[in-house]
C-alpha cells in the first residue's frame, strides 16, 4: 500500500478519536471481520493480535487445550514452542484442527482462492506478511468456535457486552486462562485497505494506441 493510502487511513481512524476495540462505536474491526468473512465464504470472524493467537483461539475454540492431542497443518518449529507451551501435542496424523494462510503483498490478491478450499472447522489467517504489525484472524462457521475464540482474546471472564457490569452472561465460555489477544483498529483499517486494493484488477497505465 501507498505511503499515501497509510496516512490517509490513519488520519481517518485517529480523526475518530475510537483507536481501542472495546469501544462500540468501533467501525474499523467490523469492516474488516466482513471483509474476510466475505473472501473466505465463513460466516464467522475472530480478530487477533498475533499468529499464535489466532492458533490458541482456533483451538479453544474447540474446547482443545492442555493435555490434548491434535494434527496442525504445517507444524513449524515455532509452532511447535507454542503449542508445547499450550500443553497440546501434535498428532502425525489425523484430521487438522484448524487450516492455515498467511498472506502478504505478493498473494493478498489471491485470498479468496487460498482461503476457499478450507475444510477444517476453523481456518487461521495470518495477516503480519502484509506489514503492519502483527495480526490475524479465526474463520469458522461454527458459532460454538466464535463464542469461546471471542471470549478468550478479551481477558476470558467477560464478553464486551458484560466486561463492565462483570455480569457473566454464558458461565459455559469462560476459558481457564486469561489474554488480551484484541487487534488495534488502527491495524485493522490498514489491513483492511491493504486486501481490498489487492483484490481490485490492476489498472493499465501508458498511452492508448
Amino acid at each position: 500500500m501507498e505511503l499515501f493510502d497509510t496516512a490517509t487511513v490513519l488520519a481517518r481512524v485517529l480523526t475518530t478519536g475510537v483507536v481501542m476495540s472495546i469501544e462500540k462505536s468501533d467501525r474499523e474491526l467490523p469492516g474488516l471481520e466482513r471483509l474476510l468473512t466475505k473472501q473466505t465464504g465463513r460466516t464467522r470472524a475472530v480478530l487477533v493480535n498475533s499468529r499464535t493467537a489466532a492458533i490458541h483461539a482456533a483451538l479453544a475454540g474447540q474446547g482443545i487445550g492442555h493435555g490434548d492431542t491434535v494434527a496442525v497443518p504445517e507444524p513449524d518449529a515455532a509452532t511447535g514452542r507454542f503449542l508445547d507451551w499450550l500443553g497440546v501435542s501434535v498428532a502425525d496424523r489425523g484430521p487438522a484442527a484448524y487450516d492455515y494462510v498467511s498472506l502478504d503483498s505478493a498473494n493478498a490478491d489471491r485470498a479468496a482462492e487460498l482461503t476457499r478450499t478450507s475444510t477444517a472447522p476453523a481456518l487461521v489467517v495470518d495477516l503480519t506478511g502484509l506489514g503492519f504489525g502483527p495480526a490475524a484472524a479465526v474463520l469458522t462457521d461454527d458459532d460454538r468456535i466464535w463464542a469461546r475464540a471471542e471470549r478468550l482474546k478479551i481477558f476470558g471472564a467477560y464478553d464486551l457486552r458484560t466486561m463492565w457490569t462483570q455480569e457473566e452472561a454464558d458461565a459455559s465460555l469462560v476459558p481457564g486462562v486469561q489474554f488480551n489477544y484484541r487487534l488495534s483498529p488502527l491495524v485493522a483499517a490498514c489491513v483492511r485497505m491493504a486486501l481490498t486494493q489487492a483484490a481490485r484488477p490492476a489498472t493499465p497505465t501508458g498511452a492508448r494506441s
